[in-house]
């Protein structure tokens, strides 16, 4: 990841503050020599009312989550809510500074649906992360527009079916 192009143009990163995401832009911010802004509000759609899925269960929950954002579904956080979050964190940041290249490191849920909303699209699934995480997809905050859906953060597979081209 850290050889591809896009990345020696970041000039900030801001990171969920849970661990997976903190890690991942620790390791950024170490070979750019920049710091981690951790934000606890840019957490993952919160779920803990049922604790660990098996896989088939948990995907079963996640179809239900993105086909019905105004409910919550076995407890978990509305998808609106989540949105709404995700949407207001990411705000807050371009606001105090939105000039630069900015990395937001997070989880594949909330990535979603701030992909959806930056798109204008409505919450579905149909823009989901590729199952295993490690993507990106890119935003130009001037032009206000998605420049492409989810990428491999590694460049290791190019997706021919970029939804946001």
């Amino acid at each position: 990841m850290l050889d591809q192009p896009w990345v020696g143009s970041i000039r900030r990163i801001v990171s969920s503050g849970e661990r997976k995401a903190i890690e991942t832009a620790e390791i950024v911010a170490r070979h750019l020599r920049l710091a981690v802004e951790v934000r606890e509000r840019m957490h993952e759609n919160d779920r803990s009312a049922t604790g660990f899925l098996p896989p088939p269960e948990f995907e079963a929950a996640a179809d239900q989550f993105f086909a019905n954002p105004q409910s919550s579904i076995r407890g978990w956080e509305r998808a609106i809510d989540a949105q709404h979050r995700i949407v207001s964190e990411v705000e807050a940041v371009l606001g105090a500074n939105g000039a630069d290249d900015i990395a937001f490191v997070g989880h594949g849920g909330v990535g979603t649906l701030l992909l959806l909303s930056l798109s204008g699209r409505e919450i579905s699934r149909e823009a989901d992360q590729p199952a295993g995480g490690g993507n990106y997809f890119a935003y130009d905050i001037g032009a206000r527009r998605v420049l492409h859906g989810w990428r491999p953060i590694d460049g290791a597979v190019q997706r021919v079916d970029d939804q946001f081209s």
